[in-house]
C-alpha cells in the first residue's frame, strides 16, 4: 500500500470551467468571462478554475490510487464508510495553467483503521492546494450532527429558512447527466462511475457536495450580499461523505443542502499565519429522507481582506 504513487500533469481550459458550473449551477463570478472582469479587486487576468473540479480530480486520482494497490479490501474488512477530505486553498489556479497533482504514499493505521493520503496540487511557483483524503470508519466532520428532530423537509420552502432553525435550505436534484458532465469538467473519466451498458451508477463523493456552492450563493443572495463588490472566495474546505449512501442515490433523487452560518473565525498571526478573519458555514447534504449524506466545513474569507495581508 506504501508504493509512491507518480506525479500527474493537467491543464483546465474554460470549457471545463463552463461545464462545471453549469452541471452544478454555480454562478458565482468568478468563473464567468464577463463577469469576472467586473469585480472589484479582482487580481486575476481573467476567470479561475472551482475549487470542487479540483478537489474531484483530487477524489478520482485517490479512486485509482486504491484500485492499483488493491486498498478496497482494507477499506471493506475494516468497514471504512467515510471518506474525509482536508484541503486547503494556497493560491487560484487559472484556465490554460499547466499543473503538477502530486499524491503522496498511503499511509495505514490500525488503531483504529484507517487510510491517508496527502496531496498537493501545484502550479509553476505556487502552491494551489493542500491536504489530506481519509478513509475512516466514523466522520471526522461534524459528527455529532444529527437531524431526525427537523420538521419534514418536503413540505419546507425551498431557498429559505427552515421556520425555527439556523439552517437555509437549498433544493436540488440528482442528476447523473450533470454529474458526468462534472466529471468531464474536472478531467476524470465519466465511465468509471456511470455506464448505462453495465449498468453502473456511482454518484462521485463530489458531485453532491459540489452543490453546496449554489446553496451558499443562494443564501447569500437571500441576505442581500453583493458579489462584485465583496467577492467571497474559499479559504478551507473540511468534508466528510458516507460512501455506502451515496451508492445508494439515483438520478431524480432530492439532495436537501443546508447551510448554517456564518461564525467568524478570528485568524491567527503570528510566524506563517495570515491572520485573515474567516467565515465558516456548516453544510450538510440530506437525502433519502432526513439521512446525512455529507457534512462539510467551508471556510471562507472576503477577497479584499486576503488581498491586503498579502
Amino acid at each position: 500500500m506504501a508504493s509512491v504513487a507518480p506525479d500527474k500533469s493537467f491543464c483546465f481550459r474554460q470549457i471545463h470551467i463552463d461545464a462545471a458550473r453549469n452541471s452544478t449551477d454555480d454562478f458565482n463570478p468568478f468563473h464567468e468571462p464577463r463577469k469576472c472582469r467586473h469585480i472589484r479587486g479582482n487580481p486575476y487576468a481573467g476567470t479561475i478554475v472551482l475549487g470542487f473540479q479540483l478537489e474531484f480530480l483530487i477524489e478520482h486520482e485517490i479512486n485509482l490510487h486504491r484500485d492499483m494497490h488493491g486498498e478496497a479490501e482494507f477499506i471493506a474488512q475494516h468497514k471504512l464508510n467515510y471518506s474525509n477530505y482536508q484541503l486547503t486553498f494556497a493560491n487560484a489556479l487559472l484556465p490554460d495553467e499547466p499543473f503538477r497533482l502530486e499524491l503522496k504514499p498511503t499511509q495505514v493505521k490500525t488503531a483504529p483503521p484507517a487510510l491517508s493520503n496527502r496531496v498537493l496540487i501545484r502550479k509553476e511557483k505556487a502552491m494551489v492546494m493542500i491536504g489530506y483524503k481519509r478513509e475512516t470508519a466514523e466522520p471526522l466532520v461534524l459528527a455529532e450532527r444529527s437531524f431526525g428532530s427537523l420538521p419534514d423537509l418536503r413540505q419546507a420552502e425551498d431557498r429559505a429558512f427552515l421556520p425555527g432553525t439556523n439552517y437555509f435550505l437549498k433544493r436540488k436534484f440528482m442528476s447523473a447527466g450533470n454529474a458526468k458532465n462534472f466529471a468531464a469538467g474536472s478531467l476524470c473519466d465519466q465511465a468509471y462511475y456511470f455506464d448505462e451498458l453495465e449498468d453502473r451508477i456511482n454518484f462521485p463523493d463530489m458531485f453532491p457536495v459540489s452543490l453546496l456552492s449554489c446553496a451558499l450563493l443562494e443564501k447569500a443572495m437571500n441576505e442581500q450580499h453583493d458579489f462584485m463588490t465583496n467577492p467571497m472566495v474559499y479559504m478551507a474546505h473540511n468534508i466528510s461523505v458516507d460512501r455506502r449512501l451515496a451508492r445508494t442515490v439515483r438520478s431524480n433523487d432530492v439532495l436537501n443542502v443546508l447551510v448554517e452560518g456564518a461564525e467568524i473565525i478570528e485568524g491567527e498571526r503570528g510566524l506563517g499565519k495570515s491572520g485573515v478573519n474567516k467565515l465558516l458555514f456548516n453544510c450538510f447534504g440530506l437525502v433519502h429522507g432526513q439521512q446525512i449524506l455529507y457534512r462539510a466545513e467551508v471556510h471562507m474569507a472576503p477577497l479584499h481582506s486576503i488581498l491586503n495581508c498579502g
